[in-house]
């Protein structure tokens, strides 16, 4: 299903979005690797086997993430999926965080959602066929202490997320969201830079090749939203119907920054 898909990846430098597209590229895919550092782009797309492209890109700069698209539409004739990837954190609390980190935070993990989909689309209705995935967050779902600024992107991923699977169905794009809960990967250099939550959560939190799996497998099945770990979506659920009672059961788990 995916051989010969061209997937368009932001964040593709390390993570989970360099491995998403190592194993894409062994399903047949032709992933196209998007993000700040060229040498390391480089590296990863040495790395492949099987066709691939990389490209710097910064998902803040609109007029260089509509170049890039257009560079690639060029070479390739259409990108047949998007994986909007790209993103941080950063744990601190409200009082001590300023105004500028959280703009910061949102012009990249939400806006830069945007800025691609909004590259993206028309090719994708010309086509009229196309995949969107967004890479959200369990904290989009559930809140949690020292996260206000990332809890609240990740808000707004989701809600972007479920809002485009309704607009654009009836032109057979299909919208997908992933919300993993902690990875393994170097988002916590900075999102915790003590170490201490990543200390205290280290029995919860995944690898990156599962999550890159999960991913890979949405993309296959376009599957409309998937939690990760699975076992927390019950979690999620039962958040959902009763906050208050899961703030009691599950509150000490999550404010462990």
């Amino acid at each position: 299903m995916l051989k010969g898909k061209v997937v368009f990846i932001s964040g593709a430098s390390s993570g989970i979005g360099a491995i998403a597209a190592s194993l894409l590229a062994e399903r047949g895919a032709v992933p196209v690797l998007t993000g700040r550092n060229e040498e390391r782009l480089k590296k990863q797309a040495d790395s492949i086997r099987g066709e691939c492209a990389y490209y710097v890109m910064d998902v803040t700069d609109m007029e260089q993430v509509q170049q890039t698209v257009e560079q690639v539409v060029k070479r390739y004739g259409r990108i047949d999926i998007l994986l909007n990837n790209a993103g941080y954190g950063q744990f601190e609390s409200i009082a001590k965080m300023p105004v500028e980190s959280y703009e910061a935070m949102m012009n990249t993990n939400y806006m830069g959602i945007v800025r691609c989909t909004k590259a993206v689309l028309p090719y994708m209705e010309q086509q009229g066929e196309g995949h969107i995935v967004n890479v959200a967050s369990m904290a989009g779902k559930i809140g949690s202490a020292k996260s206000t600024s990332y809890t609240a992107t990740k808000h707004a991923v989701l809600g972007f997320t479920n809002s485009l699977r309704m607009e654009l169905k009836p032109l057979g794009i299909h919208v997908s969201s992933i919300n993993p809960g902690p990875i393994d990967t170097e988002f916590f250099a900075i999102a915790d830079p003590s170490g201490s939550y990543v200390k205290n959560v280290s029995w919860f939190m995944m690898k990156p090749h599962y999550v890159a799996r999960a991913i890979v497998r949405v993309m296959e099945r376009r599957t409309q939203e998937l939690d990760l770990p699975r076992a927390a979506s019950v979690g999620i659920k039962l958040y959902g119907l009763f906050p208050r009672v899961a703030d009691r059961m599950f509150g000490g788990l999550f404010n462990r920054k």
